[in-house]
Parts: C-alpha cells; sequence; structure tokens
C-alpha cells in the first residue's frame, strides 16, 4: 500500500460500515449520557469521548454527539461524550476523569497534537486503549485513527474552485486555512493544492495570498480575509475557504463589498448556514462527510479493543496514515467524502443529517421546491 507524507488512502470499508445516517446541524436527538437505550444498556462498560470545541463548526455538536453516542449504544457501550470548548486544560481534565472512571476505550478529537498526544500517553500508561477521531495526533501513541480521507476533501475543494473558474483566464484566488496546529487543515490544503498548484503554475489562475487561521475561528478569518482583499484592491475572483464556517465569515465581507453572488467561495461539513449560503448562491459549494458512518466505524472499533480483540480492530482499520512527526504508520478508517453543491443539497436532507425546514424557510422556500427538498 502506497504512503504518502500528510496523507492517506482511501476506504474500503464504506459501504461495509454505512447505516442509515439522523441529526441535525444544531442539537441532535441524542440520548442523556449514561442513560440506558433499547439498543444499548451499557453493559459492555463505559466508553469516555472527548470532543474539541463548538465555536468554529456546528458539526461537533449537532452531528458528531448525537451520532456517537448512538453508535456507541448500539454496541453495548454507555457513552460518556464531553466537550472541551477549545480549552486544553479541560480537554486535559475530562481526559483525566474519564481515565480514573476507567473507561474501556478512550476516544478523543483534539484541540491540537500536542495536548491530543498527551492524553493518549495517560491513557496507554493507565492501559487503556485510544482511538483518534477525525483528527490524527502527529507524534501521538494512539494505535488507531477513524476519520475522513482529508486529502480527499481539499481535492474536492480544489476542483469545486476550478470548476467554478473554468475558462476564467487569471482568476485571482484567496485561500482561507484552518490551522496550522491541526493536522486535517494540513491534509485538507494538500489536496487542495494538488489541484490548484498546476492551475496558478500555469497562470489558469492566480494565488493572491493563503492563509492559515489560528484556531479555525471565524472571525478571525473574516479579518484576514477583508485584509488581504483590502490589500488587493478590493478584487477576488474566488476563495477557498476550509470550512462552512469561515466560509460563512468571507461570505459576510463580501456582501459588504457587493461581490456576494460572484465570487464562488469553498466550504465543509454540509451545516445549515452552509447549505442555505449554497442555495442562495453565496457560496458555490461544501463537502459533505456522512457522520454516522465515522461514528459506526469508531464505535465497532472500539468494541474489539474493549475486548482485546486487535485481530478485529485491525481487520476494521484496513487503511494506514502516515505521521511524519512519531515516523509512524497508523491503522486508520478512512471514509469518502462527497462534493456538494446547488444541485446536490437535496442529498443532505434526504439522508437525514440537515431537517429541510432548517434550510427552506423565508427567502428559500422557492428554491427549495424547485430543487425538490422538503
Amino acid at each position: 500500500m502506497r504512503i504518502r507524507p500528510f496523507a492517506v488512502v482511501a476506504a474500503t470499508m464504506v459501504s461495509a460500515l454505512a447505516l442509515a445516517a439522523c441529526g441535525a446541524n444544531s442539537e441532535g436527538p441524542a440520548e442523556p449520557a449514561g442513560e440506558t437505550s433499547a439498543d444499548g444498556g451499557g453493559a459492555a462498560g463505559k466508553v469516555g469521548v472527548i470532543l474539541p470545541e463548538t465555536a468554529t463548526s456546528a458539526r461537533w455538536e449537532g452531528f458528531d454527539k448525537p451520532m456517537l453516542e448512538k453508535a456507541l449504544r448500539a454496541e453495548g457501550f454507555e457513552p460518556d461524550v464531553q466537550n472541551a470548548q477549545g480549552d486544553v486544560q479541560k480537554f486535559s481534565t475530562l481526559a483525566d476523569g474519564m481515565i480514573s472512571q476507567g473507561v474501556k476505550v478512550l476516544i478523543i478529537a483534539a484541540i491540537n497534537s500536542e495536548i491530543g498526544s498527551a492524553v493518549a500517553t495517560k491513557a496507554k500508561n493507565a492501559g487503556i486503549p485510544t482511538i483518534d477521531y477525525d483528527r490524527l495526533n502527529l507524534g501521538g501513541s494512539s494505535d488507531y485513527y477513524v476519520s475522513f480521507d482529508n486529502v480527499k476533501v481539499g481535492e474536492l475543494q480544489g476542483q469545486g474552485l476550478a470548476d467554478a473558474l473554468k475558462g476564467k483566464k487569471g482568476a485571482e484566488v484567496i485561500e482561507i486555512e484552518g490551522a496550522p496546529t491541526d493536522n486535517n487543515a494540513t491534509l485538507f490544503h494538500e489536496g487542495q493544492r494538488n489541484v490548484l498548484q498546476p492551475l496558478y503554475d500555469s497562470g489558469d489562475l492566480e494565488l493572491v495570498q493563503s492563509q492559515p487561521i489560528d484556531g479555525w475561528e471565524n472571525q478571525k478569518g473574516g479579518v484576514m480575509f477583508e485584509q488581504i482583499l483590502t490589500s488587493n484592491g478590493g478584487k477576488v475572483d474566488g476563495v477557498v475557504a476550509a470550512n462552512d464556517g469561515l466560509a460563512g465569515a468571507v461570505i459576510t465581507v463580501l456582501k459588504k463589498n457587493g461581490l456576494n453572488g460572484t465570487v464562488p467561495v469553498t466550504g465543509q461539513d454540509a451545516t445549515a448556514d452552509g447549505l442555505k449560503a449554497i442555495l442562495r448562491g453565496d457560496q458555490y459549494m461544501t463537502v459533505f462527510k456522512p457522520i454516522q458512518q465515522e461514528a459506526d466505524a469508531v464505535a465497532a472499533l472500539a468494541a474489539a479493543l474493549a475486548e482485546g480483540d486487535t485481530a478485529a480492530a485491525d481487520a476494521i482499520a484496513s487503511d494506514v496514515s502516515k505521521d511524519p512527526e512519531g515516523n509512524r504508520d497508523v491503522k486508520s478508517v478512512l471514509l469518502e467524502p462527497e462534493l456538494i453543491t446547488k444541485n446536490e443539497v437535496k442529498k443532505v436532507v434526504d439522508e437525514g443529517y440537515v431537517p429541510a425546514a432548517d434550510i427552506c424557510g423565508g427567502d428559500l422556500q422557492q428554491v427549495c421546491a424547485e430543487l425538490g427538498i422538503s
């Protein structure tokens, strides 16, 4: 199997792990952590999950939390899903509590690799297996990783922008990227450049500036974008925004300058706000990551690890990701993302990730009706 630094290998198990999606972009239909349910009951013990934040992306509480709780209960676990709210000290404290409670497995979507690696080391010393969820902790010690093919995510973003600017020779592009401390942001950028760099090199497109945004902070992204736009004489033809939150901040600036709807903007996560922006024509595309598949995969992997069945775990995590800082190969589950433009918004709704009522009100009623979204 070919392995690239900062890259991942395409998923081979999507169909085997996919279950019917549920949830919404706002708080989903989660059952309170610790309660029993018809599809679980906690007989297999407790599994701890620490999510990173809520400020920059709606996905963690709206999608991941309820879907992880559902998937873990289906495997017989009692899920304890907590959110660190972007605070590394809180992340560490939550981990200490879960480790002291003796969780069977610890699943971590870390704020950055440093805290993620530190937590994984603590858990390993306590004999608790850890799984890196959605974000690989560089230099860490987790033996398994579950995510989407994040280079592919970036390639979809790059291709979306290239399609939107096709035939516009020399179109000027600004890139607003994710946090430099998040390995996923590195992978997204790599994928974007796989598509866009040849176009920059040929002169078909012109890169004005590429700017990472610390902490994925949307407000900071908007401020940086406005500064770059101003320094470029108020000119831009296309924007690579690494997720829907940053895209929204970019669109706010474009509106202020009378450019929204004429400048294609990329995104990611298929949030309700992102989908509404696409329906309005302010955002060109987003990347849909069916998170129930990710939750189901990590729950199945946790079940194998809780039983000490590494052979079963290895069969589930049949892909490989490269950790260049740790000089190691990490057994992985890497799922396939999907490009969503205006004509594909219906798919996200039909699969249950965002209710039509969340995106089709007011000025978008007619657009939804034309696209058959209900």
